[in-house]
C-alpha cells in the first residue's frame, strides 16, 4: 500500500460516488469552498448535501482560479471547480473560528486542474498556525492531479490558522477546507495530533462512503487485495458505544484471506522510518456460526503478537494500539493468524491508519494575539505581512512587531510595537494596553488626533514611548510624567509638554520629601522606643508582626476545649504536633506550633493569611486560628483519610489505591496548585509540594495543604524571585536549589516527583536501592521499555498502558531539569484528565461485553519505544 492515498481527492471531488441520503445534523462543521464568488454562497452539494460556504471571509489575499474543464474533470463536485492561489506575499493563513479545546478532522483539499494554463505542479509549504503541517506536491495527472491534507487535531485556543507558504516560484493555491467536530474520547494519542494515512474498508468496488452516511465525514475508500474474498451481509449490525461509529456499509462487509489456512496479512509504509503509527481496527462478526463453527485469531504487529481475538456477533467493535507503534525501516506489518481451536479464518471488516505528527510551537499569547489584531481592526492596517501568528516562526514575523521567543513551549510575547509613518488617523486605542509585555511604543508621524492616554501610566514594562509627529492635543497627562523618572523615555511634539519651568516643582518635591523624611525618622524612634519597653516588660513573649485578621479567631483555653486537652495526635511535622478535635461537633484538625520550631511565627503567619484570602475546592479549608503570645495553632477541616504518602506506603491499612483513584487525586492536586499559581491575586508558589501534604477526604477527594512556605511570585516582565531556597528534600527544583531563582516552575517539578511516587509506588529517596533517588531510578527502568516493572506492583498489572505511559512521560516532563521546559499547571491537569479518559473508557468498554478479548487496549504492553523525557 502506497504511503500516502494522494487519490483520495478523487473520492472527495467526483460526482459519482455516493448516493443521496437525506441530510444529517452539521453542527459544528466547517466547510469552505475556496475561491467561491460571495453572491454564490452557500450552497448544498447535491451528492452529500454538505452546505459550503464562500472562503472571502476567511482570507484577506488570493484571487479566484477555475479549473480547465475537460472529459475528466467534468466529473468533478461543484466544491472542486473552482480554487483560491495566492500570487502575493510570502504566507497567506484562513483564520477560522472554533471551539477551543475541541478534536476537529480537518481536511485541506488542492486540485489544480491546469487553472492557470501553465501545466506546472505547484509546491508549497502548509502551516497550522506556526507549525509546518505538510510540504504540498501538488500533481498534474488530471483528474488525479491534486492532493488531501488530513490531520485529527485538538485546537489550542478558539481561532485556527491555516497557513499557505510560497517556498520556490510555483503559486500556492487550494481548493476546499473541511473542520469536522469529533468525539474528545476518540483517537487519542500519547503526543501530538493524527495524520491521515487510509481510512480503508474491503470490498472490489470504486464506491466511496462518506457524509451523511459517516455521522464524521470520515471518506471511506474501497480496498481488497487479490489474497483476499470479500464477504457481507445484509443484517443489522449494531454501533459500538465507544464513539467510532463505522458507516453501515462499511461495518457490513469484511475480508478474510482465500486460502482460509493462511494468516490475513496488512502492510503499509509511513513516510519515514523513525515516524510512528496508531491502527484501528474495525470488527463485527458479519456470518451466522454454527454450534461447532470458532472464528478466534491472533492479532500481531511487526511480529509481535498482542492478543487473541473472536469478534462480537453482528455487533460492531473498534481495536487500537494506546501507545504508538514504530516499524522497522518504515515498513509496517499487521497480521490477523487463527489460533489452534478456531475452524474459521481471520476477518476484518476495516482499517484506519495514522501517522503522529508533532505541532510543537506554541502560538502567541492569546491577549497578545486579540490586542495586536484589534489595533489592526481599529487602524485597518492592510500589512499583507500581517496574518498567521504575529511572532512565530520568526522568519514570518509581523513587520513592526518585536517579540520576545523563549522556547517553543512558551507562547510568544510581543515587546515592541512600530507603527511609526503608516498613515494612522483616529486616536489611540485602548487595546494596547493589552499587551502587558510591551516595551517600545513607536507611532510617530501620523495624523492621531485626541490627547494623550493616561492609561499608558499603567503599563509597566513600557520603556520607550514615541509620539512625534502627530497632532495630538493637550499635555502629557502627569501620571505619565511621572514614569519618567523610572526612565521612561518619552518623546512627544512641543505642544504637548507642560508650560513652565519644572525647577519650582521640583523644589516643591524636594521640601516634601524632606519634611517626609523628618516625620519618618520621628516616627521610627517612637516605634523602637515602643518595642524596647515592650521586650523588657515581658521575657516570655516573642517580637513578632501581629497578625491583622480578628475572623476566625480562638483562644487558646478554646484550642485545648476543642482536641479535649490535646488527647489525640493525629501526626507530626517541622511546624509542631496535628491534634484530632471538634469545634459545634464537627472533626477538625488542629496543628499547634511547637516551641522548638524554627521560623515558626513567620510560616504561621503566612499560612493564616493566604488561607482566609483564598478558597478552592482542592485546596484545605481553614476554620481558624489561635495567636496568642506563644501559643499558636491551626484548626483545619477535618481530611478523614489522612495523606497521600499513608495511603501509597500502606501505612494507613486497607485496601490499595486503584489506578482511577490514584489518577484523579493527582487531578484534583493538580487543580489545587493551578490555582494558587493563575487564581490567587498575586500568585502564590506553594515551595512545598509532596505526598504528605496532598490530603485525602471522606470521597478521597484531593486537597493541597500546608501553605507556611507559600511565597507570592512577580507577574510581567520578571521571570523569578530570588529567594532563600525552602522545601523538602528529594522534591526541591534543581534549578531553584542551585540558583535561588523561584517560579511557579518549581512546584511543578515538586508535583512531578508527587506523580511519580504515585505511579511507582516508591519512595523518594530509598538507600536500599541501586538508585537512591526516584528520578535516577525512573530513568534508569525507563531505558528498559518495561512498563510492569515501573508500575506500583500493588496495583497488580490492574491498569491500561496507555494512560500509565501518558502519566509517566508527564511526570518525567515535570521534572525536566530545565524549568522553561516544563509544562504549567494547566497542562498538568489537562493531561492527567487525558489519561483518565483513556483508563475510563477501557473499563466501559470491559463492562460492555462478556469477551475478555475484547479489546486490544487491554493486553498491549509496550508497542512503542521508550517514552522521552520531555
Amino acid at each position: 500500500m502506497e504511503t500516502r492515498n494522494k487519490l483520495l481527492l478523487l473520492a472527495c471531488a467526483t460526482f459519482s460516488i455516493i448516493s443521496f441520503v437525506k441530510s444529517q445534523n452539521q453542527q459544528g462543521f466547517i466547510s469552505l469552498d475556496c475561491g467561491l464568488p460571495s453572491n454564490e454562497s452557500p450552497y448544498n452539494e447535491p451528492l452529500t448535501n454538505l452546505t459550503y460556504i464562500s472562503d472571502v471571509n476567511f482570507i484577506r489575499g488570493g484571487k479566484t482560479g477555475n479549473i480547465k474543464i475537460s472529459a475528466e474533470t467534468d466529473l468533478v463536485g461543484k466544491p472542486f471547480k473552482v480554487l483560491r492561489y495566492f500570487p502575493d506575499g510570502t504566507r497567506n493563513c484562513y483564520s477560522l473560528s472554533v471551539k477551543q479545546g475541541t478534536k476537529y478532522l480537518i481536511r485541506t483539499m488542492f486540485l489544480y486542474g491546469n487553472y492557470d494554463g501553465l501545466n506546472t505542479s505547484p509546491r508549497f509549504d502548509l502551516y497550522l498556525g506556526p507549525n509546518i503541517w505538510k510540504s504540498v506536491d501538488v500533481l498534474i495527472s488530471g483528474i488525479g492531479d491534486g492532493v488531501v491534507e488530513e490531520i485529527i487535531h485538538i485546537t489550542k485556543s478558539d481561532i485556527l490558522e491555516i497557513c499557505l507558504v510560497k517556498t520556490g516560484t510555483s503559486t500556492p493555491m487550494i481548493s476546499a477546507i473541511e473542520l469536522r467536530p469529533l468525539r474528545y474520547d476518540t483517537y487519542t494519542t500519547r503526543t501530538g495530533s493524527l495524520m491521515n494515512i487510509a481510512h480503508l474498508y474491503f470490498l472490489n468496488s470504486d464506491k466511496i462512503i462518506r457524509y451523511p452516511k459517516d455521522v464524521y465525514d470520515r471518506v471511506w475508500t474501497p480496498y481488497l487485495q487479490q489474497e483476499w474474498t470479500h464477504i457481507n451481509t445484509t443484517l443489522n449490525v449494531s454501533g459500538s458505544p465507544d464513539g467510532y461509529d463505522a458507516p453501515r456499509d462499511v461495518i457490513t462487509t469484511a475480508a478474510i484471506p482465500t486460502n482460509v489456512s493462511e494468516p490475513f496479512s496488512f502492510t503499509w509504509n509511513l513516510e519515514a522510518s523513525d515516524d510512528e503509527t496508531y491502527i484501528y481496527l474495525y470488527f463485527a462478526e458479519i456470518q451466522r456460526l454454527q454450534p461447532n463453527e470458532t472464528r478466534e485469531f491472533e492479532i500481531a504487529a511487526n511480529g509481535k503478537v498482542y492478543i487473541s481475538y473472536s469478534p462480537m456477533n453482528f455487533e460492531e467493535d473498534t481495536l487500537f494500539n494506546p501507545a504508538p507503534l514504530k516499524c522497522e525501516g518504515g515498513v509496517c506489518l499487521l497480521k490477523l493468524s487463527k489460533t489452534p481451536k478456531s475452524n474459521l479464518p481471520p476477518l476484518l471488516n476495516a482499517i484506519e491508519l495514522f501517522s503522529v505528527i508533532q505541532f510543537p510551537q506554541s502560538e502567541t499569547n492569546r491577549d497578545d494575539v486579540n490586542a495586536i489584531k484589534n489595533i489592526q481592526s481599529t487602524y485597518q492596517l492592510s500589512r499583507i505581512s500581517w496574518q498567521g501568528d504575529p511572532c512565530v516562526p520568526k522568519q514570518f514575523s509581523w513587520n513592526g512587531l518585536s517579540c520576545n521567543v523563549i522556547d517553543i513551549s512558551t507562547p510568544p510575547r510581543i515587546i515592541a510595537l512600530d507603527l511609526s509613518s503608516s498613515g494612522l488617523t483616529g486616536v489611540i486605542p485602548p487595546s494596547i494596553q493589552n499587551l502587558s509585555l510591551l516595551r517600545e511604543l513607536d507611532l510617530s508621524n501620523n495624523n492621531l488626533t485626541g490627547e494623550v492616554p493616561e492609561f499608558l501610566a499603567k503599563m509597566k514594562s513600557l520603556l520607550v514611548i514615541n509620539f512625534r509627529g502627530n497632532n495630538l492635543r493637550g499635555f502629557v497627562p502627569q501620571a505619565l510624567l511621572e514614569r519618567e523618572k523610572d526612565g521612561l523615555k518619552l518623546y512627544v511634539d512641543e505642544n504637548n509638554k507642560p508650560r513652565g519651568s519644572s525647577e519650582p516643582r521640583s523644589r516643591l518635591v524636594a521640601i516634601v520629601a524632606a519634611s517626609i523624611s523628618s516625620a519618618a525618622v520621628v516616627i521610627i524612634v517612637l516605634v523602637l522606643i515602643f518595642i524596647f519597653r515592650r521586650r523588657r516588660s515581658s521575657t516570655r513573649k516573642v517580637m513578632r508582626p501581629s497578625l491583622e485578621m480578628k475572623n476566625r479567631r480562638f483562644t487558646y483555653s478554646e484550642v485545648k476545649e476543642m482536641t479535649s486537652n490535646f488527647k489525640v495526635v493525629l501526626g507530626k511535622g517541622g511546624f509542631g504536633i496535628v491534634y484530632h478535635g471538634f469545634l459545634n461537633n464537627e472533626q477538625v484538625a488542629v496543628k499547634v506550633l511547637s516551641q522548638s520550631s524554627t521560623q515558626g511565627y513567620k510560616e504561621f503567619k503566612t499560612e493564616v493569611e493566604l488561607l482566609l484570602r483564598v478558597h478552592h475546592v482542592n485546596l484545605v479549608s481553614l476554620v481558624g486560628y489561635c495567636d496568642e503570645g506563644n501559643d499558636l495553632a491551626l484548626i483545619y477541616e477535618f481530611m478523614e483519610y489522612g495523606n497521600l504518602r499513608e495511603h501509597l506506603s500502606g501505612k494507613r491499612g486497607g485496601s490499595v489505591l486503584n489506578w482511577s483513584g490514584r489518577l484523579k487525586i493527582t487531578i484534583e492536586s493538580a487543580l489545587g496548585i493551578e490555582y494558587l499559581h493563575i487564581g490567587c491575586k498575586p500568585p502564590m508558589v506553594h515551595r512545598d509540594v509532596k505526598s504528605t501534604n496532598i490530603l485525602l477526604g471522606r470521597q478521597f477527594e484531593a486537597k493541597l495543604a500546608d501553605f507556611g512556605l507559600s511565597r507570592s511570585f512577580l507577574v510581567g516582565s520578571q521571570t523569578h524571585v530570588s529567594t532563600n531556597v525552602a522545601g523538602t528534600l528529594g522534591y526541591l527544583d534543581p534549578e531553584y536549589y542551585k540558583k535561588n531563582w523561584l517560579t511557579e516552575k518549581s512546584d511543578v517539578y515538586s508535583f512531578g516527583i508527587v506523580l511519580l511516587e504515585i505511579i511507582t509506588g516508591q519512595h523518594v529517596i530509598e538507600q536500599s536501592r541501586d538508585k537512591s533517588y526516584i528520578v535516577e531510578w525512573a530513568i534508569s527502568m525507563i531505558s528498559n521499555g518495561d512498563i510492569e516493572s515501573i508500575m506500583d506492583p500493588n496495583l497488580h498489572q490492574d491498569y491500561d498502558t496507555g494512560s500509565s505511559w501518558k502519566a509517566l512521560e508527564l511526570a518525567m516532563s515535570c521534572i525536566n531539569p530545565c524549568s522553561t521546559e516544563r509544562p504549567n499547571m494547566t497542562r498538568v491537569a489537562h493531561e492527567l484528565n487525558e489519561c483518565l479518559e483513556i483508563y475510563e473508557n477501557l473499563r466501559k468498554r470491559r463492562s460492555q461485553g462478556s469477551n475478555s478479548t475484547k479489546s486490544l487496549v487491554d493486553s498491549i504492553t509496550s508497542i512503542s519505544d521508550t517514552p522521552s523525557a520531555r
